[in-house]
C-alpha cells in the first residue's frame, strides 16, 4: 500500500470536486512534526494563486470534499491553508499486518513493466579488479535488484574489456609461458604481475613489441592459434572476475558478459551507417561527427572520432554498436550506465550520436548514472600504503578479517563454522553499504572503523537491529507464523514505526526512478533507529504487558524483521539470525 499515493488520488478528487483545475497538484507528503498530522495537503496554497481566492478558504473547500473517513481520524486546516491529515490507528495496524503476512511485504509492482538494460561492473579482463570497479559493480547490481522488485524486466550487460592492442601483448607473453610447459592456470594465477611482466618486455624488447603488435593483427583477424591463446587468457580472467562477484554476493553471471569483442562484426556497419546518414565527415583521415549540440561558448560543434586514420576503432564506436544492439535486439525501455563521473562526457556524445542516428528508439530512456571516487583517509583516491592500486580482492579478505576480529573482541558464542559465516556477511556488507549508504555522485571516504562500526548508519547497525529481533522471537519461543491477535496501535512511538514501515514502496519507487541507493540506505537507518525507540519505550515481554499487547508488538517486531531483511536484500547484504 503506498500511502501517499492512495491520500494524493483522494486529495485531488476533492480538488476537482471543490472546482479547483485539474492541473492543480494536490501536493502531499509526510509531515516532519507529528503534531501537525501524519501527512499535509499543501495544493490549495498554489492553486489558490490560480483561482484568485484565499487559500484557507480554498483549503476548507477541499475539506469539504475530502473523502477519507475510512482511512483517517481527524483533518485540520492549518496556518494559512494547509491540510493536516491524521491518519486512523486501526487503518495502519491492519496496513502494517497485511504487509507482514504477505510474501512481497505488499509491495505493488510496476503497473507496466519495462525492459530495462544495466551497464554495470565492466572490468578490464587485462588485469585483475580492482577498487576502481567496486562502485560501479554494487550501485549497478543493487538498481537491478530493485528493478525486478517491481516486475520489470532486467537484462544485465557487464561490458567486459576483452579486445585491444593489449592482447596482442599479452598473448604473446602467454604463449612464452606456455612454451615453457608452464600451464596457462598458473601462469595467469596473478593478473597484475603477469600484466606487468608483458609490459616491461614490451616496452624494452623491441622483437617482442614487433611480435605482439602482429599478434594484434592477427587476433583481429581471425587467427585460430591466436584466438585460442586469447580464449584461454579471458576464462581465466573471468574465472577470477566471478569469485569477487561470488563474494561480493552481486548477481552477474557468465552469461551477462557482452564483452567488447561481441561488437566486432557490427562496427564497420555502424561506421558505414553513420557515412550514409551523413553524421561523420572525413577529418586528417579519421571519421568525425561534429556535434553541434554540445558545441562550445563560441559555438564550435564538439568533434567525435568514431574511427582512427589507420582504419581502428574506439570506445565510442563500440559503444555507438551497444546502444544500436540494446535498442534492436534487447528492446530496452531505458538503458541504465553505471560509469564513473569522469565518463560524463563521452556518454553526452555516445547518446548524442545514437539519437541522431536512429540508433537509439527516441522512446528509450538512455541514462548514464555517475559516480564519484572511493578516497583514503588522506583524502586522496584509494591506494595500497605504497602507491600501488587495491585489489578487489584483497580488500574484501580483509573486511572479512576485520569482521571476524571484531566478533571475538565482543566475546561471540557462535561456533566456529557461525562466526565465519556472519564473518562473511558483516565485513562484505559494511564495505557495500558504506558506498551505497553515500549520495551516489558524491565522492567518500573509505574507513575501517566506520564502516564496521555497530553504531550510526552502517550495515552492522542494520544486521544487528534485525538479529536483536531475531532473539526476542528465540527468547519468546514463538515462530512469527504463529501469532495471533492483531496489530493493535496505541503508542506513539508504535504509530512512528507503523508509517515507517509503510513508506518502503515509495522509497523503492524513488531509487528505481533516481538510481539512488542512499535513500534506501537512509530509510533502512530510519527505520532502525525507530524501531530501537519502539523497542525501549514498549514492553514486548515483560510479565505485565497483556497478552494482545505482546501479539501485536511482536507482529510490529516482524514486520521490521522482514522489513530489514527484504531492504537489505535489494542492497546485495545479507542477514544473519544471530551475531
Amino acid at each position: 500500500m503506498k500511502i501517499r499515493e492512495l491520500l494524493s488520488n483522494r486529495v485531488q478528487e476533492a480538488m476537482i470536486a471543490a472546482g479547483i483545475p485539474e492541473d492543480c497538484q494536490p501536493m502531499v507528503s509526510p509531515s516532519k512534526n507529528p503534531q501537525f498530522g501524519d501527512f499535509q495537503a499543501n495544493g490549495s496554497m498554489a492553486a489558490a494563486k490560480k483561482v484568485g481566492e484565499k487559500p484557507r478558504d480554498l483549503a476548507q473547500r477541499i475539506v469539504d470534499e475530502l473523502n477519507v473517513e475510512d482511512i483517517a481520524s481527524k483533518i485540520e486546516i492549518a496556518g494559512p491553508g494547509f491540510i493536516n491529515i491524521h491518519l486512523s490507528n486501526e487503518w495502519l495496524g491492519q496496513l502494517v499486518e497485511h504487509a507482514a503476512e504477505n510474501e512481497n511485504l505488499g509491495l505493488i509492482r510496476a503497473e507496466k513493466g519495462e525492459t530495462v538494460v544495466i551497464d554495470y561492473s565492466s572490468p578490464n579482463l587485462a588485469k585483475e579488479m580492482h577498487v576502481g570497479h567496486l562502485r560501479s559493480t554494487i550501485i549497478g547490481d543493487a538498481l537491478a535488484r530493485v528493478l525486478e522488485s517491481q516486475g520489470h524486466t532486467v537484462v544485465r550487460q557487464n561490458h567486459v574489456g576483452d579486445w585491444g592492442t593489449q592482447f596482442g601483448m599479452l598473448i604473446a607473453h602467454l604463449e612464452d609461458q606456455t612454451a615453457q610447459n608452464q600451464v596457462a592456470e598458473a601462469a595467469l594465477s596473478d593478473l597484475e604481475v603477469f600484466y606487468r611482466a608483458a609490459k616491461v618486455r614490451f616496452d624494452e624488447d623491441e622483437d617482442f613489441a614487433t611480435r605482439a603488435r602482429d599478434y594484434v593483427v592477427k587476433l583481429q583477424g581471425g587467427d585460430e592459434r591466436c584466438l585460442t591463446l586469447w580464449q584461454q587468457f579471458i576464462d581465466i580472467s573471468v574465472a577470477h572476475s566471478e569469485e569477487i562477484y561470488e563474494l561480493l554476493n552481486v548477481t552477474l553471471k557468465r552469461s551477462d558478459i557482452r564483452a567488447e569483442s561481441a561488437y566486432n562484426d557490427d562496427l564497420p556497419v555502424v561506421i558505414e551507417d553513420l557515412k550514409a546518414k551523413g553524421l561523420v565527415v572525413e577529418d586528417q583521415g579519421a571519421q568525425v561527427a561534429f556535434l553541434e549540440e554540445l558545441a562550445d561558448k563560441e559555438g564550435n560543434p564538439l568533434p567525435m572520432i568514431v574511427q582512427k586514420s589507420g582504419g581502428g576503432y574506439l570506445y565510442a564506436t563500440t559503444d555507438l554498436a551497444a546502444v544500436r544492439y540494446r535498442n534492436e535486439a534487447l528492446n530496452s525501455d531505458r538503458v541504465l550506465y553505471f560509469i564513473d563521473a569522469r565518463q560524463s562526457l563521452h556518454m553526452k556524445q555516445v547518446f548524442t550520436l545514437s539519437r541522431k542516428a536512429g540508433f537509439a528508439k527516441a522512446e528509450c530512456s538512455l541514462e548514464h548514472h555517475p559516480f564519484g571516487t572511493m578516497m583514503g583517509e588522506d583524502g586522496k583516491p584509494f591506494k595500497t600504503r605504497a602507491g600501488g592500486t587495491v585489489k578487489l580482492a584483497d580488500l574484501l579478505k580483509e573486511a572479512v578479517e576485520k569482521a571476524e576480529a571484531l566478533l571475538e573482541s565482543k566475546g561471540s558464542d557462535l561456533s566456529e563454522a557461525e562466526r565465519k559465516d556472519a564473518a562473511r556477511k558483516i565485513g562484505i556488507g559494511a564495505v557495500k553499504y558504506a558506498d551505497l549508504s553515500k549520495t551516489r555522485t558524491n565522492d567518500y571516504i573509505f574507513s575501517w572503523d566506520s564502516m564496521l562500526s555497530f553504531e550510526g548508519n552502517t550495515a552492522p547497525y542494520l544486521q544487528y537491529a534485525y538479529t536483536r529481533i531475531q532473539s526476542i522471537f528465540r527468547k519468546a519461543d514463538l515462530s512469527p507464523e504463529n501469532l495471533g491477535g492483531n496489530v493493535n496501535i496505541v503508542e506513539d512511538q508504535e504509530k512512528a514505526l507503523a508509517l515507517k514501515l509503510l513508506q518502503l514502496g515509495d522509497i523503492i519507487d524513488a531509487v528505481s526512478r533516481e538510481a539512488y541507493p542512499h535513500l534506501l540506505c537512509n530509510y533502512l537507518y530510519e527505520l532502525s533507529s525507530l524501531f530501537m525507540k519502539f523497542y525501549e519505550a514498549c514492553p514486548v515481554l515483560k510479565d505485565d504487558v497483556e497478552p494482545a499487547v505482546r501479539e501485536s508488538r511482536l507482529k510490529l517486531c516482524h514486520a521490521t524483521a522482514r522489513t530489514l531483511e527484504k531492504g537489505l536484500d535489494l542492497l546485495g547484504i545479507e542477514v544473519m539470525e544471530r551475531m
